[in-house]
């Protein structure tokens, strides 16, 4: 799935070659995504300019003349330009066709994004309305989490993973800040110092910097044939290493599963 910081670099990727340009208009090969695509979202971004790109949590936000397109790109979604008229491959669903000739295409075999158009402030859609602070902006702190995790029982990973407190953390960046700042996941949230919460939203802060840096160093061409986002090549300390040696102490990383989600960590260094 996209995560964060895959979104923030399509974010940067895309938004040299979309904002200031005008949208010709919108041609939906298939609807039938998460939810249906409206019938009429050619008729309602035909004309309006972009105005800027922005990231909220992992959607994001074509701010135009009348209102703002959100688009999420679900769990295998992707975007690139390519030229107006380009063939389509299977599982190209939509093309926003721009006066430049290009037309932002999304990509989704599984059909889980979404693309929604809103002329109220989009903060107050209810897909953003209820999300906790960013955890690159300036109310996301150890502080905050310490006072969101008081009398909670449940993990310090679920903690993470909970979008009301943090907006968009994945999976696999709370494995590596949980690793990062020698915290175990399994940990009640509840029983966690506030220098320890210090210690993580410091961790959270460098994974995700790392991250977004390791993916815009390595973005390849939006605009090339294959228009694979060129998402990260940096060395995961924990996440997918089941079985492998510690890179600090040489301890067997652990794996364990709580529905759907992988929780990898280091037995020794995570207390």
């Amino acid at each position: 799935m996209p995560e964060l910081p895959e979104v923030e670099t399509t974010r940067q990727g895309i938004a040299p070659s979309v904002v200031g340009q005008r949208i010709l208009g919108v041609l939906v090969r298939d609807g039938r995504l998460r939810w249906p695509v409206a019938a009429d979202l050619d008729e309602q971004l035909r004309r309006q300019r972009v105005h800027r790109v922005e990231r909220r949590a992992k959607y994001l936000l074509l701010r135009c003349d009348d209102g703002t397109l959100i688009l999420h790109l679900g769990m295998s979604g992707s975007l690139r330009l390519v030229p107006v008229g380009t063939p389509p491959r299977p599982h190209d669903h939509v093309d926003v066709r721009l006066e430049s000739g290009l037309a932002l295409r999304l990509h989704d075999p599984r059909r889980f994004g979404s693309l929604q158009w809103t002329r109220d402030p989009p903060e107050q859609h209810p897909l953003l309305l209820a999300l906790g602070p960013e955890p690159l902006g300036p109310d996301f702190d150890g502080a905050y989490l310490h006072r969101r995790s008081r009398g909670r029982r449940s993990s310090v990973k679920a903690l993470l993973m909970d979008s009301h407190t943090v907006a968009g953390l994945g999976n696999i960046y709370a494995n590596e800040a949980l690793y990062l700042a020698g915290i175990r996941p399994t940990r009640a949230a509840g029983r966690i110092s506030a220098p320890r919460y210090a210690r993580l939203a410091r961790a959270v802060r460098t994974v995700l910097t790392q991250a977004i840096r390791s993916g815009g160093t390595t973005l390849r061409d939006f605009l090339a044939s294959d228009g694979t986002p060129g998402y990260f090549a940096q060395q995961l300390q924990v996440y997918g290493r089941e079985g492998q040696p510690c890179l600090r102490c040489g301890t067997a990383i652990h794996l364990l599963r709580t529905g759907q989600r992988a929780t990898y960590f280091c037995p020794s260094c995570q207390r």
